[in-house]
């Protein structure tokens, strides 16, 4: 074996025996960090493959050693119940690592023939005004969107197509507000190419895949490329810090179901990292990006830190078990503690977005906070999208446009937005760094114990759907929920 060989393998059995020594190399600069709303931060290419989905041919987006464009893959019968904080934040599902339970089948062994891949998992969305409708359509006919009763199930995709057509003229409003399309799919390629490096730059290369659960690349898309490429080795990583039923939970379900339904998927050894919001490289990220925009304020001491999260109904929360809330507010003292330690001390307050419907959503809200604090003399403040690593229309539109107006008309008169991470180096270092800690308890699961157990919902995700009060709950709370997320 040459040297150029050896010194590319090394640190990969070095890896998987554990030695974390690859975590202290120090990356170069992925990406500049731009404090505008949409950064430029890394290349990105656009994909070739296509699959016809909705009568629309999409792209597949990966990143591999050579840069070529690939499609995406992961999933797997994972039995995760709600579980407290795990003090290290490694082996508890809800926030580390969950490596595949079950039969599980030994691993390949490490020699040159091991391929890593990283899927990372996101929602997706309109590109164009022109997609807009068959984007909403694929939303809605989501079971996990919209649940119908067993006897009713038979009408998801009439409702989907219905739903679909009715909100497409507003939803195309607030698309074009924002330049004529969602920028989720480009930030998110430029944060897969930018891992990739970065993973290189600790001598660990990965190809890396985009996987979208409602628009172009689907997570269909990205399996059969996983497969072509033969990867040896997945890690799934949702680009949501916190865990809910809603985003991670849903995206992992498609994933699940393909792996039941596919001899080699259901071998790969594959590791989920189910949260991360209590990772040191993600809280220094949210505090450097909150201290530079502090700045900004002629008194930076006064300006109130408002903490803006995706709200979800509260009975995921309290009957159906979703940690979200919980682990959204760890999070803020997280962060609010290694600010202090830096010496900012600035008041602040958590509030929760883009609620509808007739049934109450995780309190208390952005626009009657806004309004209260412009009530009680509070004059400059800081959002801080908290929920969300890449500028999309809860951003773009609905913090940087309403929420805006809103508290200008409340009488706080200056006002402040931390920008999404998005390719942010310290982040993307931190997001590497996640994967390399996964790798080693990647499993796999048996084709055996993927029988006919398609009833049993590990995530919850079937039981969050029970305690919504059927179809006409289900339509008011999701025609205009889920429009604003891409």
């Amino acid at each position: 074996m040459d040297a150029a060989t050896t010194s590319r393998l090394l640190p990969l059995m070095k890896l998987y025996g554990y030695d974390r020594s690859c975590l202290n190399h120090n990356s170069s600069m992925l990406c500049p960090r731009t404090r505008h709303a949409m950064p430029i931060c890394c290349h990105s290419l656009d994909g070739q493959q296509s699959l016809d989905i909705f009568s629309r041919k999409g792209s597949v987006s990966s990143f591999d050693s050579n840069d070529k464009k690939n499609s995406i893959h992961g999933g797997l019968s994972l039995h995760v119940p709600v579980q407290r904080r795990n003090p290290v934040g490694k082996m508890f599902c809800s926030v580390g690592v969950c490596p595949y339970p079950g039969n599980a089948i030994e691993s390949p062994s490490h020699t040159s023939e091991e391929k890593i891949g990283v899927l990372l998992l996101n929602l997706g969305g309109p590109e164009t005004l022109h997609d807009v409708q068959p984007f909403l359509f694929n939303l809605f006919a989501d079971p996990d969107i919209i649940r119908l009763p067993r006897l009713f199930q038979f009408l998801q995709q009439p409702l989907a197509q219905l739903i679909s057509v009715l909100r497409a003229p507003k939803s195309k409003e607030g698309y074009a507000s924002i330049g004529g399309g969602s920028p989720l799919r480009k930030i998110t390629d430029e944060q897969a190419s930018a891992l990739k490096m970065a993973l290189e730059a600790k001598d660990v290369p990965a190809n890396v895949y985009v996987a979208m659960r409602y628009w172009h690349p689907f997570t269909e898309e990205a399996v059969k490329q996983i497969k072509r490429d033969k990867v040896t080795r997945l890690v799934v990583l949702p680009l949501y810090p916190q865990y809910s039923i809603s985003t991670t939970g849903s995206s992992i379900r498609v994933l699940q179901s393909i792996f039941r339904e596919d001899a080699y998927l259901s071998r790969l050894p594959v590791s989920i990292i189910q949260s991360w919001y209590q990772r040191e490289g993600y809280i220094q990220s949210m505090a450097d990006l909150i201290e530079e925009e502090l700045q900004m304020f002629s008194k930076p001491q006064e300006a109130m830190i408002f903490f803006s999260a995706h709200g979800v109904p509260v009975s995921y929360v309290e009957d159906a078990g979703d940690p979200y809330k919980a682990q959204m507010e760890e999070c803020i003292h997280l962060i609010m503690q290694e600010l202090k330690a830096r010496g900012i001390n600035n008041n602040h307050t958590l509030a929760y977005q883009s609620r509808v419907g007739p049934v109450q959503w995780l309190k208390p809200y952005t626009d009657e906070v806004l309004v209260e604090l412009g009530q009680k003399g509070v004059k400059s403040l800081l959002a801080v999208p908290v929920s969300f690593v890449s500028e999309h229309i809860e951003t773009l539109e609905e913090i940087d446009m309403e929420y805006k107006h809103l508290a200008l008309e409340s009488g706080i008169a200056n006002w402040g937005r931390v920008p999404a991470l998005n390719c942010t180096s310290s982040f993307i270092t931190d997001l590497a760094n996640a994967v390399i800690e996964a790798l080693p308890s990647a499993t796999a699961m048996s084709t055996s114990n993927t029988s006919e157990d398609d009833d049993h919902d590990p995530f919850g995700v079937e039981q969050g759907g029970r305690v919504m009060d059927g179809i006409v709950f289900q339509l008011k709370t999701s025609v205009t929920a889920c429009t604003k997320s891409a």
